[in-house]
């Protein structure tokens, strides 16, 4: 069993348009840690660890694969001085800081209770002042989720970042995200979107495939070396085809505002332990006790297949989960 022990059992109770329908909360003991809270539907799970984080360590169906990353030596494991990957997924300020984005989040978070689910909220961080919260939404029935990251700036002045949303995927999967709406030449002559490399960014690399509407990118257990890419795209959305199952996520992003990493709403990374869709918000001056927030939409779907990497294929199988 991947959840070996429920010691609490909460159910919320919501109204369907026929019959009975319910969000069930249960506080579990996962993978060593004792206080982990798994959020079920009965179709399908997320498990918030309440040791360490805020993290969503795993999401998949119910008694399925985890979708997620998980480091199994660093599962269980707290009051590490440096921060632990772990896998899961995550909310972080962007751009990208080796300290104060690295900042540890390996002690204990307030879970609140809600109706569809709950709130993960760590401490402030003694580094940054900074306050991170995960909100989970699931819908009563079916395989949607909202999920709602927020940082809280409990410093004494004004800091400028964003919240960026990285979820760790389990090896073996790809990646497949879309561009813009594609046109034609000479109609469309204005540019529609960044495609922002890494230094050590290889279009040569095999598991990087584009087509004019999608780009994929494959992770390897056995290639170790690190990719990445970064993109814009108003209906940001990003999914993940693993044994037969996609897991979907999207975020809505501003043309108006200013996103970091010249203009970055969604990035992806791998190497050989995993690969990472990341989203973006925009770049924010957050006063003192002023919160921001990066909503993303998830989704879990099965027997998803396309039998190549084309457009007309990855259109025929991934347009039905995005409408």
């Amino acid at each position: 069993m991947l959840i070996r022990k429920a010691v609490l059992v909460t159910v919320f109770a919501l109204s369907a348009m026929e019959g009975f329908a319910a969000v069930k909360v249960d506080k579990v003991e996962y993978k060593g840690w004792k206080n982990c809270y798994r959020v079920t539907n009965g179709e399908i799970e997320a498990v918030v660890t309440g040791d360490v984080g805020p993290r969503v360590i795993r999401f998949g169906f119910v008694g399925g694969q985890n979708m997620f990353k998980e480091y199994a030596e660093q599962m269980g494991k707290s009051g590490e001085k440096d921060f632990q990957l772990r896998g899961g997924s995550r909310v972080w300020k962007a751009p990208e800081d080796p300290v104060a984005t690295w900042a540890p989040d390996n002690v204990p978070v307030a879970i609140k209770m809600t109706p569809m689910g709950l709130i993960a909220t760590a401490p402030v961080e003694p580094l940054t002042k900074l306050q991170k919260e995960i909100e989970i939404s699931m819908e009563p029935t079916g395989t949607k989720v909202t999920v709602s990251h927020r940082i809280t700036n409990h410093g004494l002045f004004p800091l400028e970042f964003a919240p960026w949303v990285l979820t760790m995927m389990a090896q073996g999967g790809m990646m497949v995200s879309g561009f813009p709406p594609r046109g034609t030449h000479p109609a469309n002559l204005e540019a529609t979107n960044p495609l922002v490399m890494w230094a050590y960014t290889d279009l040569s690399d095999p598991r990087w495939k584009f087509t004019k509407k999608f780009m994929t990118l494959r992770q390897d257990p056995n290639n170790s070396n690190a990719q990445k890419l970064g993109t814009f795209n108003k209906d940001t959305w990003a999914a993940y085809l693993l044994n037969g199952e996609a897991f979907v996520k999207r975020a809505q992003a501003d043309p108006s505002k200013t996103y970091t990493d010249f203009g970055c709403s969604f990035e992806t990374f791998t190497n050989n332990d995993f690969l990472e869709i990341e989203t973006l918000g925009p770049v924010t001056k957050v006063q003192p006790e002023q919160t921001v927030e990066q909503v993303e939409h998830w989704g879990l779907y099965r027997n998803v297949k396309p039998a190549a990497i084309t457009d007309e294929e990855l259109t025929r199988v991934l347009e039905p989960l995005l409408r």
